[in-house]
């Protein structure tokens, strides 16, 4: 998270509890989600590319839909900015399905959370660590 807050023109506002929570979609170990809120400079999509270039220093390679991974990092959210590009779609079209992502938001920014969305995803298996 260290990483996040030394990005040009950013500073770590507030950062979730780490959450283990079971693969979504995809096969293998369980995975460590957490939530940060940034106040960036950077646009949407300069945002997104430091972002993947922190996961391809963490050893993330893709080579395929939900292959295992060293280093996920989403963009949920920027601002109130919403957009639809080849490369991004903000607000993250499945921010609201994923309880790895709400429960940890919710902890940071329980007004971007709804007591319906988190029902919805009560049946995912996660734990705060």
């Amino acid at each position: 998270m260290d990483h996040l807050a030394a990005l040009p023109g950013t500073r770590l506002v507030a950062r979730s509890s780490l959450y283990r929570s079971a693969p979504f979609e995809a096969q293998g170990p369980d995975f460590i989600n957490a939530v940060v809120e940034l106040r960036t400079g950077l646009a949407p999509l300069a945002l997104l590319a430091e972002l993947q270039r922190l996961e391809a220093d963490a050893g993330r390679e893709r080579p395929y839909r939900n292959a295992p991974r060293t280093l996920d990092l989403d963009l949920l959210r920027h601002g109130d900015t919403t957009m639809r590009s080849a490369v991004l779609t903000l607000p993250h079209p499945r921010l609201g399905e994923r309880a790895f992502v709400l429960l940890p938001l919710a902890e940071i920014a329980p007004a971007l959370v709804s007591a319906a969305q988190l029902e919805r995803v009560a049946g995912q298996r996660i734990e705060r660590l």
